[in-house]
């Protein structure tokens, strides 16, 4: 166990190429360098043992300027969250996934969740690694994410249950079917994260399809097929 003392330590180192943040920055830019300091830290440390005096150490400010941004560190938290969501247009790909729910495309929207789950894996490790120190830490704060990717879980149960109910897909417990859609490339993408596990040697492409296959493999009932039909009313919402 790391030590009180060494832990105060690192606390204290900041985050590499925040040289010149303590010049004054127009609020957006504020905010946003707060989110990028703290997500290091945040991932680095976990959220327990990161404070919001070594943020604004980190980013060259004082303590009051957090708070002039944010109420509390969990909203700190939250916003990371919402500005990743943000940055990978969640609500455009919620669509693009409707979309393929209409039409029944069941190749496209298996292959659009295991990719955009590999590569925000590749495009932004530090994220995933603040959301592993978070399920760890036990704070309520895990609950925050939760909600996040709740919506994607649901999605995914409604579409295999319809397809279930149309003969497409066999009978078999779709919510850990949809559980496994997320966590086969998840757990990729963790394996490469923590400990530089490359096994399968080939490219991110390759593997979403790989994937894609191998999940689509299980799901279908003997005989059956993709179908994709458009003008029909889309039944599945990941807002609902």
């Amino acid at each position: 166990m790391i030590s009180q003392k060494r832990m105060k330590t690192k606390q204290s180192h900041p985050p590499q190429n925040h040289s010149n943040s303590n010049k004054r920055l127009k609020a957006g830019e504020r905010r946003s360098q707060l989110l990028r300091v703290a997500k290091e830290l945040f991932a680095r440390q976990g959220f327990e043992n990161t404070s919001t005096k070594s943020i604004a150490a980190a980013a060259g400010v004082t303590e009051a300027i957090i708070f002039r941004h944010f109420a509390s560190k969990q909203e700190l938290y939250a916003n990371i969250l919402d500005q990743r969501a943000d940055e990978i247009d969640i609500k455009t790909w919620r669509s693009e996934l409707d979309h393929l729910a209409q039409c029944q495309d069941d190749e496209a929207l298996v292959l659009s969740v295991v990719k955009r789950i590999l590569e925000s894996d590749r495009q932004d490790p530090q994220f995933q690694r603040m959301l592993l120190q978070a399920a760890l830490s036990g704070h309520p704060l895990r609950e925050i994410t939760r909600q996040r990717l709740l919506p994607l879980y649901r999605f995914l149960y409604r579409y295999i249950r319809k397809r279930q109910k149309q003969g497409a897909f066999q009978k078999c417990n779709a919510k850990l079917a949809a559980q496994s859609i997320v966590g086969m490339p998840s757990y990729h993408g963790l394996a490469q994260i923590l400990f530089g596990i490359d096994f399968l040697g080939i490219s991110e492409d390759q593997a979403a399809r790989d994937f894609a296959q191998l999940i689509l493999e299980g799901l279908r009932a003997p005989g059956a097929s993709s179908q994709k039909r458009g003008g029909k009313q889309a039944e599945e919402s990941m807002e609902g």
